[in-house]
């Protein structure tokens, strides 16, 4: 479905960089909320490791959106997110369909033996390995190295670039030191669904954000208020660290929904103005075709000359 609809687009001649906002934009929402299956099939149940799970889709979603900032194409590597991602994902899911979830919690020398080497690991404790082998080897790499090319071919340096990573820093340790904190109620009293819808809303502002400032050609963004909750709840919940009592678990509660509260609002309310100014620039509707008097008016790209930029397409690769 992914792929057809950009095929629709082209066909109607209605390709636009809203196109890819909505496209993007969605699977950036999508990132933690598909997470969140994955971690109820494999009965992760609220953990670190259901917490790590809802988590990591983000990672290699930040990254590319990031390349893609730099290099104006959507690379699709040997392995990537949005094909063998999801559908390892998948086959996960139908494992646990099949067999049941207790089946990750079986010994890996029930199945191939060799006890001196693997002892009493069960299959769960190769997820967390596996997935940040799978980045950090197969992922991560690729998008450095085609963002040095981009760079190289502009003359520019590439250090500078690193800089951006500022505020998917700041995500992951917020999440992490969130989740982590011994005295933070959020796993104890079951609260990991409303934290990963807040990481949803979140993480779809801060890359949403990152993909308006490459279709207007604007300077990177290094900050969304978004995060300032977030990070907001990770000092909260390490405030016994420097001396201070812990915060109560009711105010904590009310904290997290209000986090929620506000990452919702915010989102929608920015999404609702950006889709609304680029229908304006653009002229064209959201969600439908507008009728053209005129059929030579009908081009492929509309690029008016306003000075938030072009809002054309990204290459895909």
């Amino acid at each position: 479905m992914d792929n057809i609809d950009g095929k629709q687009a082209r066909r109607t001649g209605t390709s636009s960089g809203l196109g890819e906002l909505f496209d993007h934009g969605i699977d950036s929402l999508n990132c933690t909320l598909g997470s969140l299956l994955e971690t109820a099939a494999m009965g992760l149940g609220h953990s670190k490791i259901g917490a790590f799970t809802a988590l990591v889709p983000c990672l290699p979603m930040f990254f590319s959106t990031w390349e893609t900032y730099h290099t104006h194409t959507l690379f699709l590597g040997a392995f990537n997110g949005p094909t063998e991602g999801l559908i390892l994902a998948c086959f996960f899911m139908v494992v646990s369909g099949v067999v049941g979830p207790q089946f990750w919690q079986h010994r890996i020398v029930d199945y191939i033996g060799y006890p001196e080497l693997f002892g009493e690991t069960v299959l769960l404790d190769l997820w967390v390995p596996v997935v940040l082998f799978a980045f950090f080897v197969a992922h991560l790499p690729s998008c450095i190295y085609n963002v040095y090319v981009a760079r190289k071919r502009q003359n520019l340096p590439l250090w500078p670039v690193f800089l951006e990573w500022v505020p998917m820093i700041i995500y992951t340790a917020s999440v992490c030191a969130w989740c982590g904190s011994p005295y933070s109620i959020l796993l104890q009293e079951k609260h990991l669904i409303i934290f990963c819808l807040t990481l949803s809303f979140v993480f779809g502002r801060l890359t949403t954000k990152i993909i308006l400032h490459h279709l207007t050609r604007r300077p990177f963004p290094y900050f969304t208020v978004a995060l300032v909750p977030l990070a907001g709840g990770a000092i909260m919940a390490w405030l016994p660290l420097v001396g201070l009592a812990p915060i109560p678990a009711k105010y904590e509660r009310w904290y997290l929904y209000g986090c929620f509260a506000f990452a919702m609002v915010q989102y929608f309310v920015w999404a609702v103005r950006v889709i609304n100014r680029i229908c304006e620039v653009l002229d064209i509707n959201c969600l439908t075709i507008k009728k053209k008097t005129d059929q030579r008016e009908q081009i492929m790209f509309t690029t008016k000359g306003y000075e938030n930029g072009d809002l054309s397409q990204t290459k895909k690769e």
